[in-house]
């Protein structure tokens, strides 16, 4: 009897191995690094917000999938392994080098179809793609809908107000970082194309907006001669 080939479906087994491994692999890529890695005294360039991050990727894209009808095998592997080079590659080939270990992964530690290894490896190596999104598959597609909306909304919002502390920037600054999270949240509503991704970006981008709506009556703006008249 031969060996049976095993259809494309990953097991919550496989799957929480696979987890495993891209975070040991992150938490390598810093503890390698001589001088702490690059930009690596940003907080969301560490190990754990890149982990963080492709989780949250996982689990919009799953869901995007699932609702319009992709492979949502390959669409959450590619997820998983999407930003895997992430820190220990340059931003311009981090995506072929995620692929390049999410396939030497897939080809040794299963029995994975050539297709299915194959399938997964194009959407890692396109994600960074800034085209009309229907070029891609829907897989790839999904990829990319859940990456930017990772971005986007409460999540985006509180990154960028965090980034205000390293900035040595206060809180009267708020309204205007806030003020960058609804611009790419904009930018990312006009990229993406099924309805299940857009549903999320505008729902997110209602957050937003009630947020930065919500500062303006409590974060005062005020010119100096407003704050001498007040004396």
């Amino acid at each position: 009897m031969g060996v049976e080939i095993k259809e494309s479906r990953v097991t919550d087994e496989e799957f929480e191995e696979m987890q495993t491994f891209v975070h040991d692999y992150l938490l390598a890529s810093v503890e390698n690094e001589d001088e702490g890695g690059r930009m690596r005294w940003y907080p969301w360039h560490s190990a754990e917000y890149r982990f963080n991050h492709i989780l949250n990727v996982v689990a919009l894209a799953t869901k995007i999938a699932k609702k319009e009808g992709a492979d949502v095998d390959v669409t959450r592997v590619a997820a998983l392994f999407h930003d895997i080079a992430k820190l220990d590659a340059d931003q311009d080939v981090h995506a072929e080098e995620g692929a390049r270990v999410a396939r030497q992964y897939l080809e040794t530690r299963g029995e994975f179809p050539s297709s299915f290894v194959d399938e997964v490896c194009r959407a890692i190596e396109n994600h960074s793609y800034q085209g009309d999104l229907t070029d891609l598959s829907l897989e790839t597609q999904c990829l990319i809908e859940g990456d930017v909306l990772d971005k986007v909304g409460a999540n985006g919002t509180a990154l960028m107000l965090l980034r205000m502390g390293y900035e040595a920037r206060t809180h009267m600054d708020a309204a205007e970082m806030v003020d960058r999270v609804l611009e790419r949240g904009r930018d990312a509503a006009e990229r993406i194309e099924s309805d299940t991704a857009e549903s999320i970006a505008h729902q997110r981008l209602k957050r937003v907006k009630w947020f930065r709506e919500w500062l303006e009556l409590e974060v005062a703006e005020m010119e100096l001669g407003d704050v001498e008249s007040v004396l």
